[in-house]
């Protein structure tokens, strides 16, 4: 079945366009709410959103949708991704909603889904849930319509838990942090979680007016958090993004310490105390291979999956791993999340920091990077990549690479734009094989 809603990661979209309305979004609720409806009790759903303007009209469409199938909802208000998933959980939810478009600009929202359990839905879910929004939808009669309700402590729940992964003796006393919440879903338990175990913070990012998440500020926007690390002096700083599931570090140069880096770190401290599961980490394709030369020579291995933080969760869980993520920062920790968690794993990081003794810059880079370069290109239809001549300057890419490096060429999962990566020890061998791949792309498209 051909995807007509779900992308990479969850339902996306340009607000009040395409498949980001309120009529859709109220489907998806009446959708979803049926497939998670098993068992005679009653049936509950956890919705929590970042700060967009949209995310008003978009919570207020969801939870019709549940209501009108028989389910109560549970409003948290603006807070992190991974706290809905947590609460999802712990409050025994039959499922929980995150509405957040990530890293995206204001202008767009997304619906992010979660089993019971905490963790995103299987392809198979997805897919009954993509039959079932196109289909008819079946309303339950008058008596049994859901109930809605907000918790006012669903952000002391989420902040207990977080600091939590750290161990009870771990202080960031002495420690300047500056804390970049994109103006997200985390601005007040982000910076409020490093300044309860000691640290000074300084805060970027943390007045959201619902048109500003991810507006130079973030962990895609890191000019103005590289300027006042340095300013201020800081030790470290801690940018998330929108929804709070991804973590970049700049250290007290000013330097960017990418998820690579950041997992590289966590993993060699985790496997010095014996608590590194699966032998070794899971990462996508797009990470360097600098980090998997690094892991090799620490005796731990790097799978790789697809890109989406949902590819690596699966091949974690089926491969007994607890540490992974992306390059671009997601980190999933699966002995404190069931997702990416930016904030746990800046968490993890700050207490790295304080027991090293050592600066950022020396503690977080841990390897060299090798050369790496991804450029996009956008096409108006058809299948560029099934063109004999495209595909004849990819293997002889591939050749040319064969021993010193890797190419990755890839179709967007969310618009038309195939993406090419290569990276190997010759910068400029990479940049010529890009543009080589590049240019046929464009001649075929």
């Amino acid at each position: 079945m051909t995807r007509k809603f779900f992308g990479t990661d969850g339902i996306r979209g340009r607000t009040n366009q395409g498949v980001m309305t309120a009529e859709i979004a109220m489907r998806v609720g009446q959708a979803a709410g049926r497939h998670f409806m098993r068992g005679d009790h009653r049936h509950r759903v956890v919705i929590g959103k970042d700060t967009r303007l949209s995310g008003y009209m978009m919570e207020s469409a969801l939870v019709a949708g549940f209501t009108s199938v028989g389910m109560d909802v549970i409003m948290t208000g603006p807070l992190p991704t991974p706290a809905i998933a947590l609460l999802t959980r712990e409050m025994r939810a039959d499922m929980g909603v995150m509405i957040s478009a990530s890293h995206n600009p204001y202008e767009d929202n997304g619906i992010k889904l979660f089993g019971p359990d905490g963790f995103k839905l299987s392809d198979e879910a997805e897919l009954a849930i993509e039959s079932a929004i196109q289909g008819d939808q079946e309303l339950v009669d008058a008596p049994r319509v859901g109930r809605a309700r907000r918790i006012e402590d669903a952000r002391g729940r989420y902040l207990h838990a977080v600091k939590q992964s750290v161990s009870d003796e771990t202080r960031f006393d002495g420690l300047k942090v500056v804390v970049d919440c994109a103006n997200g879903a985390a601005y007040q338990v982000a910076p409020s979680a490093i300044w309860e175990l000691g640290a000074e913070v300084i805060t970027l990012g943390v007045s959201p007016n619902g048109t500003n998440i991810n507006d130079g500020v973030g962990s895609t926007s890191l000019d103005a958090i590289k300027a006042k690390v340095v300013e201020e002096g800081a030790d470290i700083g801690i940018a998330l993004d929108g929804d709070a599931d991804r973590l970049i570090v700049i250290d007290e140069k000013g330097q960017t310490v990418d998820g690579d880096q950041i997992m590289a770190l966590i993993a060699t401290r985790m496997a010095e105390k014996g608590d590194l599961r699966g032998g070794g980490i899971v990462a996508t394709v797009m990470s360097n291979l600098g980090l998997e030369r690094y892991m090799e020579s620490q005796g731990l291995k790097l799978e790789r999956a697809k890109v989406g933080d949902r590819h690596v969760l699966e091949k974690m869980r089926s491969g007994g791993f607890n540490v992974g993520g992306e390059q671009s920062g997601h980190m999933i920790l699966l002995d404190y999340a069931t997702t990416g968690d930016g904030t746990t794993a800046a968490l993890r990081v700050l207490a790295g920091l304080v027991r090293s003794g050592k600066k950022a810059s020396e503690l977080m880079h841990l390897f060299d990077p090798v050369p790496q370069l991804l450029k996009n290109v956008r096409y108006d239809g058809g299948a560029p990549l099934e063109n004999d001549t495209v595909k004849n300057v990819i293997a002889a890419a591939e050749k040319e690479l064969e021993g010193t490096g890797r190419l990755v060429i890839r179709a967007s999962g969310t618009e038309p734009v195939i993406r090419v990566m290569a990276e190997g020890d010759d910068k400029k061998q990479v940049e010529q094989i890009v543009d080589r791949i590049c240019d046929a792309v464009r001649d075929a498209a």
